[in-house]
């Protein structure tokens, strides 16, 4: 059996690399050094996801308004689902503006 990878300082020989990192926390010890995620992935998802998320809302909202407490689903099971897409919704936009912000911080970086 191999053992995991310990933790400890990577260098590749780049002062720009190491600035970068030393702004970052510290490194648990197996994760890549050029980890990132798919940013384009992210920003396809969250815009996806924010209209539909916000439409789900209003319309559990609407329904759950209808509806009264013998329906079926009931008015409180609706809202509870329009919330949770409340939230969804509002998590989808909030990851679009830290994309945003990333994206012009990287702009600055290559200038």
């Amino acid at each position: 059996m191999s053992q995991p990878p310990q933790p400890g300082p990577h260098r590749n020989g780049s002062d720009r690399d190491d600035d970068r990192r030393s702004r970052r926390r510290p490194r648990s010890g197996t994760e890549p050094l050029t980890a990132r995620s798919d940013i384009r992935l992210r920003t396809l998802l969250s815009s996806i996801g924010v209209p539909f998320f916000a439409a789900a809302t209003a319309l559990f909202a609407w329904w759950a308004a209808s509806s009264d407490s013998r329906s079926t689903p009931s008015d409180r099971v609706l809202t509870v689902l329009a919330a949770v897409c409340g939230a969804l919704a509002l998590g989808a936009a909030i990851d679009l503006l830290v994309l945003r912000r990333r994206r012009a911080q990287e702009r600055e970086r290559h200038r």
